[in-house]
């Protein structure tokens, strides 16, 4: 499979260069990404679509969403095509998460099969599903099964192994520290850190002094992660972090072009953002020509492509209204085409969002 892209405008394109001119490539272990700015993986979003976009719109490297170790060992058809990389995708990792280190270890062999940049174990999901089988979050409370793991999968892998973790289980213990220098005697390659423990799951607020102080201990390159919701503090916290790199989660679904804003350096000055409705509608167009060759099913495409268009609104004039009518929508036509006349209704209008309140707190990254 190989997707065709649509064409951006040559506005579209003019405005893009000029936030990639701000692009500076980093070195990750053995990775070379082209921006520090990476996606993080995601539940049921960061999907070849998705990802694609990403890419296109500044990302300097993306990860799947989370996959089970178990499922993908069991031959489960809908597990093994969330492994699939498409071949335009340049930097991408595949996620994996479960307990035992037998079945972990036998799927990382068959997601290497599907031609992945490096392999990350998901040691940080916070959900109940996901923890009460061992795996995600409740990682972080066996240590000394970590070394184990790690080493047994490395075993039988050729691409870098990574971890994403959080601060720890609880604020009583936040053993971010020891895991990371755990997974340098491993061979672990980088660390990403969300900056939350599991209680608080997506509650409350990042902990960046923590993640800040764990990267000036440079055991491992350090990929920090939370809260990075708008351009400005996304902008603010490159230009003075000591991590190596940052992922950005929910703060993609709502700006997808968060990647591009936050690499300038001045965009806090600038009060508004270059983008606008009409280029939003190109982006929307280009996702859905992604998701409709990745799921030619009606369905499937009406259900991807609607929800990901909705959060791309949310902060416009009316975005209320145009979500009720995009829910109401009975086919892809039907919410393609109101789609296209509230984007392109919107005029210079500017987004307005309260970052201070919750979003996706249900756990999507």
């Amino acid at each position: 499979m190989s997707i065709t892209p649509q064409s951006f405008s040559p506005t579209l394109r003019e405005k893009i260069s000029r936030f990639e001119a701000f692009k500076r490539p980093v070195k990750l272990g053995s990775i070379e990404f082209s921006s520090p700015l990476i996606l993080a993986p995601m539940a049921g979003i960061c999907n070849i679509p998705y990802r694609l976009l990403m890419e296109d719109l500044g990302a300097g490297g993306t990860v799947s969403e989370l996959v089970s170790c178990h499922g993908i060992n069991h031959g489960n058809k809908r597990t093994l095509d969330m492994l699939k990389i498409d071949p335009l995708e340049k930097v991408v990792g595949l996620q994996l998460f479960g307990e035992d280190l037998e079945a972990m270890t036998r799927a990382a062999v068959v997601a290497e099969s599907f031609k992945p940049k490096w392999i990350d174990i998901n040691m940080g999901c916070p959900v109940n599903k996901v923890v009460s089988k061992g795996g995600g979050s409740a990682l972080m409370k066996e240590i000394t099964a970590l070394a184990p793991l790690f080493e047994s999968m490395r075993s039988k892998m050729n691409v870098p192994l990574t971890i994403k973790i959080r601060t720890g289980w609880d604020q009583d213990h936040r053993n971010a520290l020891e895991i990371v220098k755990i997974a340098r005697e491993s061979g672990i390659e980088w660390v990403a850190i969300h900056g939350r423990t599991r209680t608080q799951q997506y509650t409350g607020f990042a902990d960046w002094n923590f993640i800040e102080d764990i990267a000036g201990e440079k055991i491992l390159p350090l990929i920090g992660n939370g809260d990075l919701h708008h351009p400005v503090a996304t902008s603010d916290r490159l230009q003075k972090t000591k991590c190596e790199a940052l992922m950005i989660a929910r703060g993609a679904l709502r700006n997808p072009f968060i990647f591009l804003e936050s690499l300038d350096p001045t965009y806090a000055q600038k009060r508004k953002s270059d983008f606008l409705g009409a280029d939003y509608w190109e982006v929307i167009q280009r996702l859905w020509k992604y998701i409709q060759e990745v799921y030619p099913d009606e369905r499937m495409l009406l259900v991807q492509a609607r929800k990901l268009v909705v959060w791309f609104a949310a902060g416009f004039p009316h975005s209320a209204q145009f979500r009720s009518k995009a829910f109401a929508a009975q086919t892809a036509l039907d919410a393609f085409k109101i789609s296209e006349d509230y984007f392109l209704s919107l005029g210079s209008s500017q987004k307005s969002i309260n970052y201070d309140e919750g979003f996706m707190t249900s756990g999507h990254g």
